[in-house]
């Protein structure tokens, strides 16, 4: 009772707190003083639009206006904006525990959330380590691996050869794994990247795969481990490669005992039309890495689940093993709640991805025979989807993230009411799973006007 009075109390007097309401400024004029916002050129940025509201597939501004949402926020959101059910659950666990340490403690959201994931994902893993985001999932990933060799070489195991003793990464051209520095030094050196070339560590890339080739030129005795993004390659242009391949791949590498890590930021929980892109291979990896979807697009968090051979390394007497990692919001109770939350929307509504006649298999059939008809255009290449996600290449002189392109096609899907995001000149859609028929179809419509 004593915060609900002292909420009640600052609610009167929030504007007395800040000057800058009472000057009338609209919303845009004040982010424009105070936010620097991400992946965006400050020099003549226009002003961003304010979203005071969402609901479903829609975005609304501060004018009422309405945005189709057809690029989930950053790929994120899976059951539609303010979903009830998340928000309920989300409500009622932050009235009992909004977060604690997890060093030392525990909470059930966190358990059952464990629980719940290494349930549904590819057989073989053991454990659950949470994080905040998708890069920093990545960063856990790469450091669990390097770290595992090195454990295992150490004085309280049976040292290996010398020529065992592995340090080398391997990775895929046009990838992305994130913004933090080891995250950035797997992923291609870009524009992302350009600022900080000399400090990043150095990795093998090679193409990702069109065909089952056999990469017997590459140092496999020297790697300690593989990243990949399963199938599509998402900052990188959503590129799409061959599930044969990458299969021959991870295969070619666990035959050399080194370390798959898969990175399923984007295309967990049914992006990709299977629950997770790793089922399309039978070989899988050892870590995988979750976020973005995993809460429904209501909260950050980030999980790095590895395999009984991962964690075993770290099973030991010697404390300078220890994984000495961790965050200070990990395993959030709210975010863990939002992801529980977001799972039982995914498993037991008409959008599971595993059932047939849901959501993301209809998208997934739409988006197949549209493609058929971006075939018939002239100044488009490349057109493709798999799942949920379509993309294809505007005919341009420059085909970079910087291409101008991507901010009139952005302009002009948003006087049409979506909200599409270009890489670049890759044009392309990712909708969350509560988008109907009828509004998909508008979607592919701009979408055809915009490219005339």
């Amino acid at each position: 009772m004593k915060h609900l009075n002292l909420s009640l109390d600052i609610t009167g007097m929030i504007k007395k707190l800040d000057p800058l309401q009472s000057k009338a400024l609209s919303l845009s004029q004040r982010d424009r003083r105070s936010i620097w916002h991400p992946f965006t050129p400050q020099k003549y940025m226009p002003d961003p639009i304010p979203i005071v509201k969402a609901e479903g597939l829609y975005l609304i501004d501060e004018n009422g206006k309405r945005y189709m949402d057809a690029i989930s926020s950053w790929w994120v959101n899976l059951h539609g904006h303010a979903h009830p059910y998340i928000a309920k659950k989300v409500y009622e666990q932050a009235l009992k525990l909004e977060q604690v340490i997890f060093a030392g403690f525990t909470h059930e959201p966190a358990i059952t959330l464990a629980e719940r994931i290494l349930n549904i994902l590819p057989n073989g893993f053991s454990k659950i380590f949470y994080s905040d985001n998708g890069s920093t999932s990545t960063e856990v990933a790469i450091k669990m691996a390097l770290q595992c060799w090195w454990n295992e070489t150490g004085p309280s195991f049976q040292p290996r050869a010398a020529s065992q003793c592995r340090n080398k990464i391997l990775a895929f051209k046009n990838s992305y794994h994130g913004d933090t520095f080891g995250a950035m030094s797997v992923s291609e050196r870009s524009v992302f990247t350009l600022a900080f070339q000399d400090k990043l560590f150095e990795v093998i890339f090679i193409d990702a795969p069109q065909t089952s080739e056999q990469h017997d030129d590459l140092p496999f005795d020297e790697i300690a481990c593989f990243i990949y993004e399963p199938l599509v390659q998402g900052a990188g242009g959503m590129n799409m490669y061959s599930a044969d391949g990458l299969n021959a791949l991870v295969k070619k590498c666990h035959q050399h005992d080194i370390i798959c890590i898969a990175d399923e930021v984007m295309t967990g929980f049914g992006r990709t039309g299977k629950l997770f892109a790793s089922e399309y291979c039978e070989e899988k990896p050892d870590i995988i890495c979750l976020s973005k979807g995993l809460t429904g697009g209501t909260m950050a968090l980030g999980v790095t689940a590895c395999n009984e051979r991962i964690y075993s390394a770290f099973l030991t007497e010697d404390k300078k093993k220890t994984f000495f990692h961790g965050h200070s919001f990990t395993a959030n109770p709210l975010a863990c709640t939002a992801a529980l939350a977001s799972l039982e929307l995914l498993q037991i509504s008409d959008c599971t991805p595993y059932l047939a006649g849901g959501q993301v298999e209809m998208i997934s059939e739409m988006n197949i025979n549209f493609l058929e008809k971006l075939k018939t255009k002239s100044n488009i290449k490349n057109p493709r989807c798999l799942g949920t996600i379509l993309a294809f290449e505007l005919e341009s002189a420059d085909n970079d993230y910087l291409n101008n392109i991507s901010t009139v096609i952005t302009e002009k899907a948003l006087a049409k009411g979506i909200y599409i995001r270009p890489l670049g000149n890759t044009v392309y859609i990712m909708p969350p799973y509560c988008i109907k028929e009828d509004e998909l179809n508008y979607v592919y419509q701009v979408i055809l006007e915009i490219i005339q």
